[in-house]
């Protein structure tokens, strides 16, 4: 079978590409025919003398082009028989999905989680972009330490030490692409030393014990009380790690009082264990300073992440982890054979961004705007559901809203707010611990106006009059 004439046209912007892009672009073209079927397995090609009279090209271009693919597989030929296409080459079907997590069509989004993208610096961070891109010598494009930039480990432990209180040895800050990547680090690390099993808050962040399970751990859920993680079950347990979020523990808002803190690196001293604490969002505090991280207690006994997510954006993929002595070689040499390190730009770039005050300012800025939502919010509910009791400390970027009797069973209150386009989460997703005979909800407002508050409140009490 031998193509028709028209079967060629395909090949004649090729043939009228510039002279010294000819070549590739005939080639290029004939890949893609034999890729999409245009040129189906078994048909013969005209011969080299034949093809370049068609299309006003050189025999030896189009010469070169059917060695090319006869290399590549796409073409076969046989001595005296002529050029065929090959039977290896499958059409492939090109498409891109976006499975980033978004609510679909929400009137109204409370989901907790995300900052306010809106609020990201651009200006600033441009200008930090081009100082670094000015600056930045050649070598240093070359593959980093995989702890990271010495320049941001300093940076990060100076900020570190001044803001959460940490005992930040630059030695032993690793950077990471967020939380994420810090926990799976930890999970691998513990694996290889015989560990099987972590404890994590229940209710707690689901990512949790997805991200150990992932490196090999089961993950034990361990209930709360009204001061932090309950001893009691963390000793009956048998675990010898355990994962915390002990400024502002997520879902319940609530902070570890001063003498649980005390009780678990206690604890952990006791069974020669280890707490990870994941301080995700430990600078926002509205009525106070923020309490200090649990890291600077026992910085042999707690391993210490965060990222920029909810101070910058998630996007950016940018973190730290603070770990113990006695876990660093290991944990940096993990880091290593998963992905030599991270973009070194990226990391010079947050470095400057730190270094001449940017970040405190921005965190400032982002602080000034939660608080304000957070107070509208509260202001909403006791509105629009009379009653609502939001229980937690003044911080974060979410609140618990346990609503009066009269608005439940919980899944009649999801079944009308989702009818109406309001996107909820309630508390009973987070953990087996929770009671789901009345109405609590974890509602996030950072990523939403004062205005867009207030209104998406509004649209959950009509839904419950409709």
């Amino acid at each position: 079978m031998t193509p028709s004439g028209p079967a060629w046209e395909l090949l004649v912007p090729a043939a009228s590409a510039p002279a010294r892009a000819r070549g590739r672009a005939l080639q290029a073209a004939l890949r893609e025919a034999v890729r999409t079927g245009r040129l189906a397995p078994g048909t013969r090609l005209p011969s080299s003398r034949e093809l370049a009279a068609d299309l006003g090209v050189s025999r030896g271009l189009v010469t070169e082009a059917y060695e090319q693919l006869t290399a590549e597989g796409y073409l076969r030929s046989d001595r005296g028989a002529g050029t065929w296409v090959g039977g290896a080459a499958r059409a492939a079907h090109p498409r891109a999905r976006d499975l980033a997590p978004r609510p679909a069509g929400a009137r109204a989004d409370f989901l907790p989680g995300t900052p306010d993208l809106s609020l990201f610096p651009r200006a600033a961070w441009a200008a930090a972009q081009r100082g670094v891109l000015a600056e930045l010598p050649h070598q240093a494009l070359g593959y980093p330490d995989p702890r990271g930039l010495p320049r941001l480990r300093i940076a990060l432990a100076e900020l570190l030490a001044r803001r959460r209180g940490v005992v930040a040895d630059p030695e032993r800050v690793i950077v990471v692409s967020g939380v994420a990547q810090a926990t799976t680090l930890l999970g691998f690390v513990l694996h290889a030393r015989g560990v099987r099993a972590i404890g994590v808050e229940d209710p707690g962040s689901p990512e949790h014990g997805t991200l150990y399970a992932s490196a090999g751990l089961d993950a034990v859920p361990l209930p709360l009380d009204d001061e932090g993680l309950a001893t009691e079950p963390l000793k009956e347990s048998g675990v010898r790690a355990v994962v915390t979020t002990p400024a502002h523990q997520f879902p319940s808002g609530i902070a570890y009082s001063a003498r649980r803190r005390t009780e678990l690196l206690d604890w952990a001293r006791s069974v020669d264990g280890l707490v990870v604490e994941d301080d995700y969002d430990g600078d926002f505090r509205y009525d106070r300073a923020p309490v200090g991280a649990l890291q600077g207690l026992d910085p042999e006994r707690v391993a210490y992440t965060g990222s920029v997510s909810k101070s910058l954006a998630p996007g950016l993929r940018l973190g730290w982890l603070l770990v113990p002595a006695a876990l660093a070689e290991e944990v940096v040499e993990r880091k290593r054979t998963m992905d030599l390190g991270n973009p070194v730009v990226d990391q010079a770039l947050l470095a400057r961004f730190v270094e001449r005050g940017d970040y405190d300012r921005q965190l400032r800025r982002c602080q000034r705007a939660y608080r304000e939502r957070r107070d509208t919010l509260v202001s909403a509910l006791a509105e629009h559901f009379p009653g609502t009791e939001v229980s937690g400390i003044a911080a974060g970027l979410h609140v618990i809203a346990a609503l009066p009797g009269g608005y439940g069973p919980p899944e009649y209150f999801l079944e009308r707010t989702a009818a109406a386009g309001v996107a909820v989460r309630p508390l009973a997703d987070y953990g087996r611990a929770v009671e789901r005979a009345d109405v609590r909800l974890v509602l996030g407002y950072a990523h939403q106006s004062p205005a867009r508050i207030r209104d998406g409140v509004r649209l959950m009490a009509q839904a419950l009059r409709a």
